[in-house]
């Protein structure tokens, strides 16, 4: 099983931290290495996700996909039913990778240039690149791991701090997409 990503994540950044008092970001050559090596980090998971992309369209793969989606957060509606393909939800889910890697840069830009922080260079260059390499999409289309078990579609929503606050997850069971389906809850067919 090994050690869950969350765990990593803060061993990770609590050792950058400590190796970030050492740097001395004063010197501009040492910040140009720094901020050089944040914009390689954040080609490298572009390209994994471009890579990713031509994948998916290369195999479109049209298998229908059936899930109950939760009801927005404080609604008291229920989920809705959704019908879509293997092929668009992957770039669903992958165009909300990307959404979230360029909301993590347009942060860090305002940060770094605005509040002058530097010490986030360090991290931000690590955490997103990790992630990106632990990614669902990823482990099914780069490291060829099969679509079964925790990266059967729909994807489960990583445990995390705000995973409580919401109403679950996907429902994929035959049972709930039944349901919905009597109940005549959405199924409008995404393309």
């Amino acid at each position: 099983m090994g050690i869950s990503p969350q765990i990593t994540n803060l061993i990770i950044i609590l050792g950058m931290m400590q190796v970030a008092k050492k740097i001395p970001f004063e010197d501009e050559s040492v910040l140009n290495l720094c901020r050089a090596g944040y914009i390689t980090s954040n080609l490298i998971i572009l390209s994994i996700y471009l890579y990713i992309q031509s994948i998916v369209n290369k195999k479109k793969d049209l298998t229908t996909l059936k899930y109950v989606e939760p009801a927005p957060m404080g609604s008291s509606e229920e989920g809705k039913l959704v019908t879509t393909t293997v092929q668009a939800y992957d770039l669903a889910q992958l165009k909300t990778l990307m959404r979230s890697q360029m909301m993590g840069v347009a942060m860090m830009g305002v940060m770094h240039l605005y509040f002058k922080y530097t010490n986030p260079l360090l991290i931000q260059s690590i955490i997103p690149l990790k992630g990106a390499l632990e990614a669902n999409l990823t482990k099914i289309h780069v490291w060829g791991q099969p679509a079964s078990g925790d990266l059967k579609r729909p994807f489960k929503q990583a445990a995390g701090f705000m995973s409580s606050l919401q109403n679950g997850t996907a429902q994929s069971d035959k049972k709930a997409v039944e349901s919905a389906e009597r109940a005549g809850r959405g199924g409008a067919k995404e393309e």
